[in-house]
């Protein structure tokens, strides 16, 4: 049986659904700028991620593009932050501002995706990425595809992919610049800053993006004896460059290139079960991408390569130890996008990745090279929208065939319904088959199938009051999955079958009353990832939910802007995780309430914002990660003015 909060959590999400179903018999009109703050999900054409792949070719899959006026209030802070508070994802936090991965519907960490500006940039050798290593800061754009793209992203997209982009190039016929620059600080000796700077001509498009941060993370907590003691060995230091540069080689044609550098310095602090520790990591990653772009009329053409440098250096002087892990990826794409007619388009892609690692005795690589097709058509006066994709892939000598099928039907100007299914893929990482020790060279790949639907509701029930709902269901089944256990040493090894389903849930109410606008949100997931059958003889794991998943996840904001003014209190509820495969052991649920509070003033031609965040403002004590505590209560506050 759930736990008793994971069934308020359902009951809460019935009332609201008997809400928004009652409300919908009463006349209603919708105006041009009614939903102008509402994520629309259900709505293919309305979507705000600008990947052509996903914008285009996604029919009937959920993707989520964070409203902007969030993520100005999370200007200082880490894409993980934002997403735990603002986005129905589990993320998997080893510590305040420690290592945090996602969890996509009960997937692991290693089945979701990063892609900047459309290329993945996961870790060549480990196969994910640390989210809490990209500051907000530096893109303009943030955006959630849940379930697999494993067609049009790539094999590997099990879960879902997290979507950074940077705004497209705009040229101006006379010279245009804008500035930024934002400073903050915060408990536990906290320093913040960042620098945004774009300049554009007819011809030429310069960004500068830039984030540094220092943290001794000093906080408080109690030991397992329940003795209060301070965390130490927790200082972070960290700075990442982002420029881009683009030229307008006519009216149709672009180059550009991109260039991103960030370096990554913490010390690791004590778990609960040790004594000290005399750990740190140190990371330094650097990107490249230069991308040709060509459109006229009915085509585009385009090219893109990139290539990626990752460095971890790990150290731990109490028994003089240190080890680095070196790995590259080289990526390229080249396509063609068609308009057929103005019901459907045609996209055809040729991308290739190869990524290695020196493992000191020998290099090791995994080459990917893939031939992907992709058809969007609409009829019915556009109302029915279907996207077919597939994608023919070669990994190293293993030969995979990824097809996929979306539909959209816009049933009525209010309601929406989609349906998705996707066949899904992922290969072993080179972590996961060479690291030594604890590399298992004979593991076999995961694979299997992701289907989801859902449907869509945009509805305005008087001139003052919008709602927005959205209902997702999902299935998905893998077999073969990847999953580390062990003793002294840990080693991945292959369990039959796991098994995910679950429903997801997004409300929002806004309403306004002359200069005030209210906003109410609710985002629930109710996630069963549970283990079907083994190939271990007795295995107790079965029938019993992944480690690290957690049943229920909730999220509630409330607040207002009124002119110049902004508040919202967010409170996320997340549920209990078996930490054992047997579930003989689990962490609780726990809760946490957060505030955002801004201000935007003019001071001459310049613009000034006055931010303060508060987190965990009941000063709740509570682990996302065994044995890793994390902080208190807590804040930030911070300064930005902008200059154009």
């Amino acid at each position: 049986m759930l736990h008793a909060e994971a069934r308020n959590f359902y009951k809460g999400s019935l009332l609201w659904a008997v809400f928004i179903l009652w409300s919908f018999p009463g006349r209603s009109q919708v105006t041009g700028d009614t939903l102008k703050a509402v994520n629309v999900i259900g709505a293919h054409t309305l979507r705000g991620v600008n990947d052509t792949r996903m914008k285009s070719f996604s029919a009937g899959q959920k993707i989520k593009t964070i409203d902007s006026i969030v993520t100005q209030q999370y200007q200082l802070q880490n894409i993980g932050n934002l997403l735990s508070q603002q986005v129905p994802v589990f993320v998997k936090s080893y510590g305040f501002n420690a290592l945090a991965t996602l969890n996509f519907r009960g997937s692991s960490s290693a089945q979701s995706i990063v892609v900047w500006n459309g290329i993945p940039i996961n870790n060549a050798a480990l196969g994910l990425a640390d989210i809490s290593q990209l500051p907000v800061s530096l893109f303009d754009k943030v955006s959630v595809a849940y379930g697999s793209s494993a067609a049009l992203l790539g094999s590997g997209n099990v879960g879902g992919a997290l979507i950074l982009e940077n705004d497209k190039p705009l040229f101006n016929p006379l010279p245009k610049t804008s500035v930024s620059a934002a400073l903050g600080a915060g408990s536990f000796g906290q320093y913040l800053a960042s620098i945004n700077y774009r300049y554009s001509n007819s011809k030429w498009y310069f960004s500068f993006n830039s984030f540094g941060q220092l943290a001794d993370n000093g906080f408080q907590y109690k030991t397992l004896s329940g003795d209060n003691t301070t965390n130490i060995n927790s200082r972070l230091q960290s700075g990442s460059i982002m420029l881009q540069s683009c030229y307008r080689l006519n009216t149709s044609s672009t180059i550009g290139l991109s260039v991103w550098y960030q370096q990554y310095f913490r010390e690791i602090p004590a778990a609960l079960f040790e004594s000290q520790s005399l750990k740190n990591e140190h990371d330094n990653s650097l990107r490249t991408l230069l991308i040709w772009d060509h459109k006229k009329k009915t085509t585009r053409l385009y090219a893109k390569a990139a290539f990626t440098k990752d460095v971890m250096t790990y150290e731990d002087n109490a028994i003089h130890l240190t080890t680095a892990n070196t790995s590259y990826q080289l990526y390229a794409e080249i396509g063609i996008e068609q308009k057929l007619s103005e019901i459907s388009n045609l996209l055809i892609y040729v991308p290739v990745q190869i990524g290695w690692i020196d493992i000191g005795y020998a290099t090791k690589d995994q080459d990917r090279a893939a031939l992907v097709g992709a058809y969007d058509i609409r009829f019915f006066n556009r109302k029915l929208n279907i996207a077919a994709t597939t994608r023919g892939e070669v990994i190293n000598t293993q030969s995979i065939l990824l097809p996929g099928l979306g539909v959209s039907y816009q049933l009525n100007y209010w309601l929406s319904l989609r349906a998705n299914v996707q066949r899904t893929y992922r290969a072993p990482t080179l972590n996961e088959l060479y690291y030594s020790p604890g590399g298992n060279p004979s593991l076999k790949p995961e694979q299997g199938w992701n289907e989801d639907a859902g449907y869509t509701i945009n509805r305005s029930i008087s001139p003052a009051i919008s709602i927005h709902h959205d209902v997702a269901l999902y299935n998905r089944e893998i077999r073969d999955w990847i999953i580390w256990f062990g003793g002294a040493i840990w080693t991945p090894h292959n369990i039959a079958i796991v098994r995910s389903q679950g429903i997801e849930t997004e409300n929002k109410i806004l309403l306004d009353v002359r200069k005030w606008h209210f906003h109410l949100g609710v985002n629930t997931a109710n996630v069963f990832a549970i283990v079907e059958s083994s190939y271990i003889v007795n295995d107790n794991s079965i029938g019993k939910q992944i480690p690290y998943t957690p049943l229920y996840l909730g999220q509630l904001n409330v607040g207002f802007y009124y002119g110049q003014f902004y508040f919202n209190y967010n409170h996320t509820l997340t549920g209990y995780r078996y930490i054992t495969t047997d579930q003989s052991e689990y962490l609780p649920s726990y809760n946490t309430g957060n505030i955002q509070l801004s201000y935007d003033a003019t001071i001459h031609t310049s613009a000034v914002t006055l931010s303060v965040q508060i987190n965990n403002i009941w000063n709740n004590s509570y682990e996302v990660v065994a044995y890793r505590p994390m902080p208190g209560i807590n804040w930030l506050t911070g300064i930005k003015f902008r200059f154009n």
